[in-house]
């Protein structure tokens, strides 16, 4: 009787309706990491609602958040390459790092994520465009002996 219950408790899946209602990936570029969950449906964020095609970081809107023009058009590219603009709400929480590094490393989550949602569909245009591909370049260590710098020599004396 207690090998029964044993093998009931190891075959036991998770109770149906626990399945999250939406897909997550992780971006990271140099110091920053980018958490992104993707919604196929409007969803409530924060109190306040969401409708597909939106892009929230922070409990900001994107262009709140990413102010410069220029930032605009880099996180508006991946949604022309894949096609898939006005078809997700995108929810990021995003930490460390400047604003650069974070705008890098939510563009990584979210080809990350718009893979797991269609690998057949998606794959192969962002692997084509370069957006899976992370980059690893990170801040150089301070050395011992080189005056506060990561390369810096210290001035030896003259005479």
């Amino acid at each position: 009787m207690a090998e029964e219950a044993k093998k009931e408790k190891k075959n036991k899946k998770s109770p149906e309706g626990s399945k999250k209602p939406y897909l997550f990936a992780v971006g990271r570029r140099r110091e920053a990491v980018a958490r992104v969950r993707l919604y196929d449906h409007s969803v409530q964020i924060a109190g306040q609602e969401y409708k597909k095609g939106d892009v929230i970081v922070n409990n900001k809107l994107v262009s709140e958040y990413f102010r410069f023009l220029a930032y605009k058009t880099e996180y508006n590219r991946i949604f022309r390459d894949t096609d898939s603009d006005g078809k997700f709400v995108f929810s990021v929480r995003v930490r460390g790092g400047g604003l650069s590094g974070q705008l890098d490393a939510v563009v990584f989550g979210i080809a990350r994520v718009l893979q797991k949602y269609d690998k057949e569909k998606y794959r192969p245009v962002l692997k084509a465009k370069g957006y899976l591909t992370r980059d690893a370049r990170i801040r150089e260590r301070r050395k011992v002996g080189m005056g506060g710098k990561s390369r810096r020599k210290k001035q030896s004396p003259k005479r």
